[in-house]
């Protein structure tokens, strides 16, 4: 209390001292903030997918609250700067240069879309800034030439994609009776490719000729695609979607009424409870894959995400995008833990590169990632809609 002394001693005005010690109230939080561990995000939380985005963030802020409660890392708490891109290429672009270089972020966690990644992917392997679990699994972010800062969570569209044949086929449906919808962007261009090489790898090798309808991103304007299935001369009998939860309820209420039989199968991307929200009860028929276990497991990580998110949160709310965003926010905890010095872009870029094994596991699996390794887990789950819910159905590990 000297300064209070101090100031009382020299008879300086009250108000003059409530600005002195509003002064150095202000100084000791700039000084906590500016040791925090930044982490950024920049995804989607104001267009057509927003839902997505503003998961990702809630998961990843829940695990990092967890640990922030516990003392942080080292003594310093973990922070997250997350910023909206609309699903828009250039804003994310430009979210990312201004978080690695105005921000100083250390690492890039959770960002959402493939469209954004052929923007952003670039930025961070020339500022050599880690960019761990974005929410995409395209091809792109997988191949050895990807750089230096690319690190993957979640399955790839491949892999998805092929645990969705696998049912297609159990269900007495030809690969040539299949047809795909997709959204005009980088991100229906490649699960399009994924699909079409699952069929190829099944031995159906007209798979390229297989009808092919498409919508403009960041919209609902599927009516399009809906009359291009009615008028193929033959009619699928399921239908692979790339598409968003919103365009998704659009497409299955606008064909239910024509072909009431039809099968419609998602890729996690849509994002199964904001479609759940979406679809009358009654629906039948729809399939969606996930990259995370079932909500209602007794996975370890899961229960755990419950526990931690029940706390917070409304329990109704619980999701496998916020559930996506815990594992992420784990693993690169983990990451942060493994680090004896100085914890910086460079450190945290080599503790991914020499992780090999997680103490986390996922669906009973440790996680692995080194610099050879780009991809955490490597299995996927099938879930049905039944009665308003989408509920396990099958899960294969590659």
């Amino acid at each position: 209390m000297f300064g209070c002394a101090l100031l009382q001693q020299v008879k300086v005005p009250v108000f003059k001292r409530v600005l002195f010690f509003t002064f150095i109230f202000y100084c000791s939080s700039v000084l906590a903030e500016s040791t925090d561990i930044l982490v950024g995000m920049s995804g989607d939380m104001s267009g057509e997918s927003a839902d997505i985005g503003l998961e990702m963030k809630r998961g990843l802020e829940l695990g990092f609250s967890e640990i922030n409660t516990k003392g942080g890392i080292q003594g310093r708490k973990i922070r997250l700067i997350a910023l909206d891109d609309g699903y828009v290429p250039l804003l994310a672009a430009k979210n990312i240069r201004k978080l690695i270089n105005k921000e100083k972020v250390l690492a890039m966690l959770g960002s959402v879309g493939t469209p954004m990644a052929i923007l952003t992917v670039p930025i961070v392997n020339k500022s050599r800034t880690l960019m761990l679990a974005p929410f995409t699994g395209a091809s792109m972010l997988r191949q050895d030439d990807i750089g230096c800062c690319v690190y993957n969570y979640r399955a790839s569209y491949k892999q998805e994609i092929g645990l969705m044949v696998d049912h297609i086929l159990s269900s007495g449906i030809k690969l040539s009776e299949v047809a795909l919808l997709s959204q005009k962007d980088a991100s229906g261009d490649m699960a399009y490719k994924a699909a079409i090489n699952n069929f190829k790898d099944y031995g159906y090798e007209h798979a390229d000729k297989l009808l092919h309808v498409r919508y403009r991103n960041n919209t609902l304007h599927v009516e399009q695609a809906v009359a291009d299935v009615l008028m193929a001369k033959t009619v699928p009998k399921a239908m692979i979607m790339i598409s968003t939860y919103g365009a998704s309820e659009v497409f299955i209420r606008l064909l239910k009424s024509e072909q009431p039989n039809m099968k419609y199968y998602h890729i996690s991307y849509t994002g199964s409870e904001s479609l759940s929200r979406l679809l009358p009860r009654g629906t039948k028929n729809v399939y969606i894959s996930s990259v995370v276990p079932p909500l209602e497991s007794n996975d370890l990580v899961v229960k755990a995400y419950r526990s931690a998110y029940e706390k917070r949160h409304d329990k109704q709310t619980l999701s496998g995008t916020s559930l996506e965003g815990y594992i992420a926010s784990r693993i690169f905890i983990e990451m942060l833990e493994s680090i004896k010095g100085e914890i910086n872009r460079k450190t945290v870029l080599g503790a991914v590169g020499h992780m090999g094994q997680f103490k986390i596991s996922v669906g009973g699996r440790n996680l692995y990632l080194d610099k050879d390794h780009r991809q955490a887990s490597q299995s996927v789950w099938l879930q049905e809609f039944v009665n308003g819910h989408f509920q396990h159905l099958s899960v294969k590990t590659y």
